[in-house]
């Protein structure tokens, strides 16, 4: 899965990336890109970039993510496509497939279920392989969506047989029951007022957020129990931090970022909530006809092939059927106190000094205010 915006090619085995000047080794937004965007512009730039060799003698300029300028002798000069394809020739049974996405917001509920499509059909083994440009927001995003999209299959496909396993407590596997440390701050567990409405409107919302937040912490850093290096819930709190001690033009941008990165993990509960109601379609949803090939003896049910497994409805439709969401998180996702609080022994002395001599005391008020 390939979640990149930026068209790129391969300049002697390395990738190179087509960005904006100004957005060189830096966070960017690219906008609206779409798969057939993206591969249309992958294109183009395999041509400008042949185009520039040839004026300069076989040889590309290009600037690194440290912004240092580089000028390499082109050996070879390969579009990703044509990457995908060699590598098929070694690995016949590969799949790629694009779903470009941006960096902070979630992706669309199209790309949830382009990654489901993607992914419906294959055995619960299939490794996934999920790329972006660096390797933080989106790919991690991308693992999120993947391993909830393995929850449904692990679901689906085995709960019946695990239960038949004799001294296996069924509850330590179920994601749903996960417990955060209650000693994290408010933020950095994810319960924004947005979130708490969200998990009073979905059926068992607070499940699906269980559910969301163990994948999560799973995907992130070691010190969540993780093995990643992004992590996307607490990254918000992270930035509410840093937020506070910014000046006015870069809280305008993380203010931004901030609620973007909320909105994302909104919808991976939503999309939690999702998995959960499919994987328990999939196996109540079985024909009368096809049931005795998957039912086990000793229950009565169902194991169904992970293989097998088909999603009933999109993600899409789901988001339809439970109509507000998009709303609640339009006008949630800044719900936020974006002003610290002056300590009320502070706040005292500021009156004091205002009500003895204002003008006399101004110096002193002004140095306060700002310590």
């Amino acid at each position: 899965l390939n979640l990149r915006q930026e068209p790129d090619v391969y300049v002697n085995g390395d990738p190179i990336c087509a960005r904006p000047p100004n957005k060189i080794g830096e966070y960017a937004e690219l906008g609206a890109i779409t798969r057939d965007i993206q591969k249309a512009n992958e294109e183009e730039f395999l041509k400008v970039c042949e185009k520039r060799k040839t004026e300069n003698g076989g040889k590309l300029k290009a600037v690194d993510i440290n912004k240092k300028e580089l000028e390499i002798e082109v050996k070879e000069l390969k579009s990703l496509s044509q990457v995908i394809e060699g590598l098929k020739e070694k690995f016949p049974g590969l799949v790629h497939w694009r779903v470009p996405v941006c960096n902070s917001a979630a992706p669309l509920a199209a790309d949830f279920d382009n990654i489901c499509k993607t992914l419906v059909g294959t055995a619960i083994n299939t490794p996934v392989i999920i790329n972006d440009q660096v390797g933080l927001s989106r790919a991690t995003t991308g693992c999120v969506v993947a391993c909830l999209f393995k929850e449904f299959q692990i679901s689906a496909s085995f709960e019946g047989l695990v239960e038949t396993v004799p001294g296996i407590n069924a509850s330590l596997l179920k994601t749903d029951r996960y417990v955060m440390n209650p000693e994290k701050d408010t933020l950095f567990r994810g319960e924004f007022e947005v979130v708490k409405e969200l998990i009073s409107k979905l059926k068992d919302g607070a499940g699906a957020k269980n559910n969301a937040d163990k994948i999560i912490d799973l995907n992130g850093t070691p010190k969540t129990g993780g093995t990643g290096i992004k992590q996307l819930r607490e990254n918000i709190a992270e930035s509410k931090l840093s937020y506070e001690i910014m000046d006015d033009a870069a809280q305008a941008f993380l203010k931004t970022k901030i609620m973007d990165n909320i909105q994302k993990y909104f919808y991976m509960i939503v999309f939690a909530a999702y998995i959960r109601e499919a994987a328990a379609a999939a196996r109540e949803g079985v024909e009368a006809d096809q049931k005795a090939a998957v039912a086990l003896p000793a229950s009565g049910k169902c194991s169904i092939p992970a293989a097998q497994l088909k999603l009933g409805k999109s993600f899409v439709t789901f988001l339809s059927e439970n109509a507000g969401l998009d709303a609640l998180i339009d006008t949630g996702k800044g719900n936020l106190q974006w002003e610290r609080d002056i300590p009320p022994a502070a706040l005292a002395n500021l009156e004091s000094l205002a009500a003895k001599d204002f003008k006399g005391n101004l110096g002193n008020i002004i140095h306060d205010i700002y310590q």
